[in-house]
C-alpha cells in the first residue's frame, strides 16, 4: 500500500468535499491535486487533446483527401481480434458516410497469419485491387509485405500501436505513437487511434469548407472505441479513460442494431461496464476471428437489419461456445504439461507448443497458465513447419523486446511489453526456450515472480456500506492502468461455518465482532479456507438476491491475522 505525501489526502477533501477513502484512494494513485482529481472523476471529451500531435497525421489526411478527390477505394486492411474489427468498423463508418469508396479486408487467422502478412496483402489485392491500402491494427513491422505492396503502386498508411520494427516499414504515413516517445500522447489502441484520425479528418474538412463535415458528429463511434479500448487491455487513464468513460454510456443505449442483438444474446445488464465488454460481450466478437475469420463481427457491427443482425449474434454466440470448448480442452493439456515439468528455478519463462493445439485460443491459454504459476508464457499452436503462438508477461519483463531478442530463431514477432505474438519453426523450439530463459534470468527479480495483492487502503470492517460501495463507483472505469480498489480487513474471524459452492468457490461470513459480512471466494480451488484470526484483501461490492441488496466482499486473498 502506498503512502502518499501528507497533507494530499485532506486537501482532496477539503477542497473537493471527497470521502476520506476516496481521497486516499486518488492520492495513492497519484493523484495529488484537486484539478487533476477533477479530470479523473469528471472526464469530458472536451478535453481530448489534437489529433494533429500524432506522428505522420498530415502525410494521411493528404493522401486520404487526396483519395476521396480522385474517387479512388481506399481498402481498409484490419485484424482479427476486437480491437481490429471495431477500428476497421469505425473508419469504414466514417469514411463511407463523408464521401470515400472504401472496401474491407480481415486476415484469416490459421491461413494468412497475424497482421500484414504477405499471404494476406496477395490475397487482399486479388479481392480488392486497389492504390490506397490503410492498414489498421497492424502493419508497424511488415517492412517486405509494405515494399511489395509499394512495387505494385499500392500506397500504404498504417494506423496502429504495436511495436516498430528497425528499420521502419516503407509505408507512406506510419501513424504509431510509439515513433514520437516523447510527445505526450497516450497508449491507444486501434480503435483510439481511429478515433483520432476521424477527428483528424473531421477537423481538416471543416476547415476546408466541405459540404457534410460540419454537421458530422463523432460522438456515436464511441460505442465502437469502447469495445475496443477495454477488450485490448491498454491503460484506462488519460484519454483512453475519457473516451471508454463516454463510450461506455453510448454503448448502455446503443442503436446500433448489431450490438443491440450482440447484448440480448450475452444477456449483458444494464449498465453495460467493463465487465460486460470484458467478458460477454469482447469473447464473443473475438471467437470468430479465433477460429475462423473475423469477417461476421465485421458485419454484425455494421449491418443496419434486424433480422441480418440477430442472425450474425447468434453465429457468433455458438462460436463463442466452441472457442470454449477448444480452450478449456487445450489449457487442460498445457497445464498439465507446465505441472509434469515445472521447475521453478530454471523456467523463468514458461514456453508449450503442440501441432494439435488450435491458434486461435493459445493467448488465452497463455494467461491462465500465467496466473496459476505466475511467469511470463507462451503457448503455441500449428503445423509440421510453422508454428504460431502468443505470450503474456509479467511486471518487469518485456516480452516483445526479449522476442526482439530472439529474433534470429524466429520467423516473425511482435506485440507489447505485456502480450506478444511470434512464429517459429518448431526444430528451434527448445534452443528458443533456453534463448528466453536466460534473458528473463538476467532481468526478472524474485519479487517480479511472486504475485503480488496491490491494497489501495485499510479499513475497519464497520465502515464498509452500500454508500461506501456507491463512492467507490465514482473512479470507474476500472481495468488495465486503474485497478478496482483492493481494501484490507484486519482481525477478522468466521461468524458461521463456510459454505462450499459448486466445488470451486466459498461464502463466508466475517465479523470484527459487530455484524457479520458475507463474503465470496470465487475460484478457491483447493486452497486453504481462513482460519483463526485473520487479514482479508477484499473488493467491497453489492449483492443482489430475491431484490434485496447488501454489502458483500470479494475476496482476493488473506493470510493469517498479525493483529492482537
Amino acid at each position: 500500500m502506498a503512502n502518499p505525501p501528507p497533507g494530499i489526502t485532506d486537501r482532496l477533501r477539503r477542497e473537493r468535499g471527497l470521502t476520506e477513502l476516496v481521497a486516499l484512494c486518488l492520492a495513492n494513485r497519484g493523484i495529488h491535486t484537486p484539478e487533476a482529481a477533477d479530470a479523473f472523476l469528471d472526464p469530458r471529451l472536451k478535453s481530448l487533446s489534437d489529433p494533429m500531435i500524432l506522428p505522420d497525421i498530415g502525410p494521411a489526411l493528404r493522401r486520404l483527401f487526396q483519395a476521396r478527390e480522385r474517387n479512388e477505394t481506399v481498402v481498409i486492411f484490419g485484424d482479427y481480434d476486437v480491437d481490429g474489427v471495431t477500428s476497421t468498423a469505425i473508419l469504414t463508418e466514417v469514411l463511407t458516410s463523408l464521401g470515400w469508396r472504401c472496401a474491407q479486408y480481415l486476415p484469416h487467422r490459421r491461413e494468412e497469419g497475424y497482421g500484414l502478412s504477405q499471404a494476406g496483402v496477395e490475397n487482399c489485392l486479388a479481392r480488392h485491387p486497389t492504390t490506397l491500402l490503410l492498414a489498421v491494427d497492424c502493419g508497424s513491422t511488415a517492412v517486405e509485405p509494405i515494399a511489395w505492396l509499394n512495387s505494385r503502386g499500392v500506397d500504404v498508411l498504417v494506423l496502429d500501436h504495436h511495436q516498430l520494427s528497425d528499420p521502419l516499414p516503407p509505408a507512406l504515413a506510419l501513424v504509431n505513437p510509439l515513433r514520437s516517445p516523447g510527445a505526450a500522447i497516450d497508449p491507444f489502441c486501434s480503435a483510439g487511434l481511429a478515433f483520432k484520425l476521424a477527428h483528424a479528418l473531421v477537423k481538416h474538412g471543416r476547415e476546408a469548407g466541405l459540404p457534410g463535415f460540419d454537421t458530422y458528429n463523432l460522438k456515436p463511434l464511441l460505442d465502437l472505441v469502447a469495445l475496443g479500448t477495454v477488450a485490448d487491455l491498454v491503460p484506462l487513464v488519460g484519454e483512453n479513460r475519457i473516451l471508454v468513460h463516454a463510450g461506455l454510456e453510448r454503448l448502455d443505449g446503443t442503436s446500433r442494431v448489431g450490438l443491440q442483438a450482440l447484448k440480448r444474446v450475452a444477456r449483458t445488464r444494464s449498465p453495460i461496464g467493463v465487465y460486460e465488454v470484458g467478458f460477454q460481450l469482447g469473447p464473443r466478437l473475438n471467437a470468430a476471428g479465433r477460429l475462423e475469420t473475423a469477417e461476421d463481427a465485421l458485419r454484425l457491427l455494421l449491418c443496419d437489419r434486424e433480422a441480418e443482425a440477430h442472425s450474425l449474434a447468434e453465429v457468433l454466440d455458438q462460436q463463442n461456445r466452441e472457442r470454449q470448448e477448444v480452450e478449456k480442452r487445450i489449457a487442460q493439456e498445457a497445464g498439465d504439461r507446465v505441472r509434469d515439468r515445472f521447475d521453478p528455478d530454471r523456467d523463468r519463462v514458461i514456453v508449450e507448443g503442440d501441432a494439435s493445439w488450435h491458434i486461435g485460443v493459445v493467448g488465452i491459454v497463455a494467461s491462465r497458465v500465467l496466473r496459476e504459476f505466475h511467469r511470463p508464457t507462451l503457448i503455441l499452436g500449428g503445423d509440421s513447419t510453422v508454428w504460431r503462438g502468443s505470450g503474456r508477461s509479467v511486471s518487469g519483463f518485456d516480452l516483445a523486446g526479449a522476442l526482439r531478442e530472439c529474433s534470429d530463431l524466429l520467423e516473425k514477432h511482435g506485440g507489447h511489453a505485456m502480450a506478444a505474438g511470434l512464429s517459429i519453426d518448431p526444430a528451434r523450439l527448445e534452443e528458443f526456450r533456453q534463448r528466453i530463459n536466460d534473458l528473463a534470468r538476467q532481468r526478472l527479480l524474485p519479487e517480479h515472480l511472486q504475485p503480488e495483492v496491490r491494497i489501495d487502503a485499510s479499513v475497519p470492517l464497520g465502515a464498509l456500506s452500500l454508500p461506501v460501495v456507491a463512492d467507490l463507483r465514482r473512479m470507474e472505469p476500472f481495468g488495465m492502468g486503474n485497478p478496482v480498489v483492493h481494501l484490507a480487513v484486519h482481525g477478522l474471524t468466521h461468524a458461521r461455518t463456510p459454505q462450499r459452492l459448486k466445488d470451486q468457490h466459498w461464502k463466508f461470513w466475517v465479523t470484527d465482532g459487530g455484524p457479520p459480512v458475507e463474503t465470496v471466494w470465487w475460484g478457491a480451488g483447493q486452497r486453504p479456507v481462513p482460519e483463526g484470526r485473520f487479514d482479508l484483501a477484499v473488493i467491497p461490492e453489492a449483492g443482489d438476491y430475491a431484490g434485496r441488496r447488501f454489502l458483500q466482499l470479494r475476496l482476493i486473498d488473506w493470510r493469517p491475522s498479525r493483529t492482537a
